[in-house]
């Protein structure tokens, strides 16, 4: 006869219905940060016109970060002992980023970004009092980067446009 470990139970000092709560929110980051990585590369693949180079290397270096963020959510969301979602499904029902079909124009690709990344910020905001209330400094930590990040992204793309 085997013996079966037990996997301990989750003492981090944050209780369980705190952790659902956190993880509600991180995963909504998620789906939105996958969404606007995957539009911002769509992006980088298909920009044409007299800004080509600048965008091409700006989106590059934009859904760059984001592949980092997106591993670095989902790393916390295990954390909190809960499964990181990844399917597509899961990510177009949770993100609040719509689509973007055909290829816009680069001036219109900015726009969308900058509606997108303000839309991540919002999100972020939106789990922070969760992970205020049950003193996940982590999170907290983590979800202040992100709105940072993304403000001065949308900042960043904003100033193309005057």
């Amino acid at each position: 006869m085997q013996l079966q470990e037990q996997v301990p139970q989750i003492d981090i000092g944050i209780n369980e219905g705190d952790r659902t709560a956190i993880v509600e929110g991180l995963s909504r980051l998620l789906a939105d940060t996958y969404t606007l990585y995957l539009k911002t590369h769509n992006f980088h693949w298909n920009v044409t016109g007299p800004m080509f180079q600048t965008l091409h290397t700006m989106f590059e270096t934009q859904y760059t970060e984001l592949a980092v963020a997106v591993d670095d959510i989902a790393e916390r969301i295990r954390s909190l002992g809960f499964p990181a979602l990844g399917t597509y499904s899961d990510f177009a029902r949770l993100s609040s980023i719509p689509e973007t079909p055909g290829v816009p124009k680069a001036e219109d690709m900015i726009r969308l970004l900058v509606e997108a990344n303000e839309a991540v910020v919002r999100t972020a905001r939106g789990a922070f009092p969760a992970a205020e209330k049950a003193g996940d400094e982590s999170t907290a930590d983590l979800l202040t980067e992100r709105m940072r990040l993304h403000e001065k992204t949308a900042w960043m793309l904003r100033s193309l446009l005057q």
